[in-house]
């Protein structure tokens, strides 16, 4: 009988099952005086004890702020202490962390804050080219005359309170610092009354993903999602208390705060912070001066460490492990990690939002073949399997849709019933709409996807999301996205825009069109003007002869 593409991934201890804040008061008290938090930028440097005795000042200041378990609570910010202090206060009390892109524009983020009814927003002042606050004021220009905390807002009819970074006042706005100055001993209280009726299996995190019908949809994620999903990472790392983990990829998404702080969290490691957003030289130089042990990020990161002029200057001795997820690794670039950086023991992860983010990964005595032309075996606990379009499991080698079950699948997508049907079947399998084969010792290779989604340097890009955004343009009468292949980020973006009657625009007009208003990642790359597309004898547009097209005329081939 031949062998089918099913895996399970073996474990050899019970899944955590404890609340976010029960490990968080469990480690504060074993290793209060080993460091917990690192940001140099920020000079924070707090053991175990000081960070938990800083995330209770936040979570007592929100309680005294109104703020019940269940509220959804927004954060708006790059990578700084106070993105850290929240998720983890957030946790303390239960209310449901909803992690905004710092790249949003106005579009997005009305979206986001509106689709989940985001009670409160902690939000930065700004974060290069984007204007937190004053876009805050455009969606909400009642901000100017309410009292803080007494939000009334036409456009954002949820939103009640908004918490500002920095020591500027804003009208209608409280200040981080000052919130954390609230919390009395009824607070102290309230929240371990909190506590201990919170169950590991509460939703304790939002996160958008793009969506195929246009508008982001809120993967909803619980303690045992999330907490499970970093401590099952850092066991595949061999993290032990002591590891220093060097984090320049994003909080905002899983990578950062999940794989990331949690990971090490329930490692009693030092999660360490080397800048707002990923910037290459400050990386090496924070794993040289910190003496890190592993270092996170997604390909072209670590490239663009490697080809820095100055990166024979750094002391990377220290280095041992780390993952690298979001995109395939060149098998040029794995060998240099391993050989220049020193990170013999560096691990591919493979998975999606939807799933805490990690399914699969590498094992660090992996071969290297093994790491750049597969993304592993399911992680430990994790079933995966791979599938044809009739949902029926197919032999080792043949390709199919990959499918995982477990504990790590999202509770569904936040109020949207249909949406998540389609994407967990009755089975308990979620669907990941990617294409994959899986070999005779359990590995699998992606190779395609079924979505029509764009990967353009680690963040997922769903066409029809820029397509909706497009057709808002008065003088575009029919719009069709595609992904086009770029050396650097893997895909970028690229538009066929057919123009109305009587209007003429040009490349330059379309992306200022879409400059503050939608996420920089997403405004087309290449831009063309087309009278028709090519079309199937039924009317269907062909997007492959579209990228066919493309790739011929910018030489790609």
């Amino acid at each position: 009988m031949q062998a089918h593409s099913y895996g399970c991934g073996t474990a050899q201890a019970p899944l955590i099952y404890q609340t976010i804040g029960e490990l968080l008061e469990q480690m504060a008290v074993e290793h209060s005086e080993r460091e917990a938090l690192v940001i140099p930028h920020q000079g924070v440097r707090w053991t175990y004890a000081e960070y938990r005795r800083e995330i209770d000042r936040l979570a007592t200041g929100l309680l005294a702020l109104g703020l019940q378990p269940g509220d959804r609570l927004g954060i708006w910010a790059p990578n700084c202490y106070e993105w850290c202090l929240t998720q983890f206060a957030s946790a303390r009390i239960g209310a449901i962390l909803v992690c905004i892109n710092p790249a949003y524009r106005t579009y997005e983020l009305e979206y986001a804050l509106n689709k989940v009814q985001c009670r409160a927003l902690i939000t930065a002042e700004s974060f290069k080219t984007s204007q937190y606050l004053r876009m805050l004021q455009e969606l909400a220009p009642e901000l100017d005359s309410c009292v803080p905390g007494a939000l009334e807002a036409t456009r954002l009819p949820h939103l009640e309170t908004v918490i500002r970074m920095g020591e500027a006042q804003t009208a209608g706005m409280f200040n981080f610092g000052a919130v954390c100055e609230l919390g009395t001993d009824v607070e102290y209280r309230r929240m371990a009354e909190i506590g201990a009726r919170l169950s590991p299996d509460d939703a304790i995190n939002i996160q958008f993903t793009s969506g195929t019908t246009g508008n982001p949809k809120g993967a909803t994620l619980s303690h045992c999602n999330v907490l499970n999903n970093g401590k099952i990472n850092g066991d595949m790392m061999r993290l032990v208390p002591g590891d220093r983990v060097c984090i320049p990829v994003p909080l905002y998404h899983c990578f950062g705060m999940v794989i990331g702080n949690l990971g090490c969290l329930t490692h009693a490691a030092t999660a360490v912070f080397p800048g707002e957003a990923f910037e290459p030289l400050a990386t090496l130089k924070t794993v040289a001066e910190e003496r890190c042990t592993a270092l996170h990020g997604v390909p072209t990161m670590f490239i663009a460490e490697l080809d820095h002029p100055d990166f024979d200057r750094f002391d990377l001795s220290s280095l041992r492990t780390g993952i690298m997820a979001g995109a395939p690794c060149p098998v040029q670039v794995m060998e240099q990690v391993m050989g220049r950086m020193g990170i013999g023991e560096i691990l591919i992860a493979y998975g999606q939002t939807e799933l805490s983010p990690v399914s699969h990964i590498t094992a660090p005595d992996d071969a290297v073949d093994k790491r750049v032309g597969t993304v592993g075996k399911p992680c430990p606990y994790l079933e995966t399997k791979i599938v044809d379009d009739t949902n029926l499991v197919v032999p080792i080698g043949e390709k199919g849709e990959i499918c995982t079950r477990g504990y790590a699948v999202m509770l569904g997508y936040w109020d949207d019933e249909e949406k998540t049907r389609e994407t967990i079947d009755r089975g308990g399998w979620l669907h990941s709409g990617d294409i994959g084969v899986m070999d005779a010792d359990g590995y699998v290779q992606v190779t395609g996807r079924i979505k029509d989604m764009i990967i353009r340097g680690g963040e997922n890009v769903y066409p029809r999301e820029v397509e909706e955004f497009l057709y808002s343009h008065p003088g575009i009468q029919e719009v069709q996205v595609i992904g086009v292949p770029d050396e650097k980020y893997g895909e970028q973006i690229c538009a066929w825009i057919k123009c109305r009657e009587g209007h003429v625009l040009t490349e330059q007009e379309v992306r200022d069109f879409c400059r503050d208003r939608i996420t920089h990642f997403k405004v087309p790359r290449h831009i063309r003007f087309v009278e028709d597309y090519p079309m199937t004898v039924t009317g269907k547009i062909q997007k492959f002869k579209m990228r066919e097209t493309m790739i011929e005329q910018l030489g790609l081939g």
